[in-house]
């Protein structure tokens, strides 16, 4: 069980630090810092099981830089 949670943790990481690269970067690219909101949707599926998750929310970019 270690294993399977030690997996699952750094997958999960790695969705989250490269989800937030993707996500500055086109706020970045199409100039959308200080606008209203961005609607995103993330979707987990798994080859070979029946997993279909999905997540929806915004994020607020009134006081996001364009750095």
């Amino acid at each position: 069980m270690e294993r399977f949670n030690m997996s699952m943790r750094k997958y999960l990481k790695e969705v989250g630090v490269t989800s937030q690269q993707a996500i500055e970067r086109v706020v970045r690219e199409q100039n959308l810092a200080g606008k209203d909101k961005l609607q995103v949707r993330m979707v987990l599926t798994a080859k070979g099981a029946d997993l279909n998750h999905v997540v929806e929310g915004e994020i607020d970019l009134s006081d996001a830089t364009a750095d």
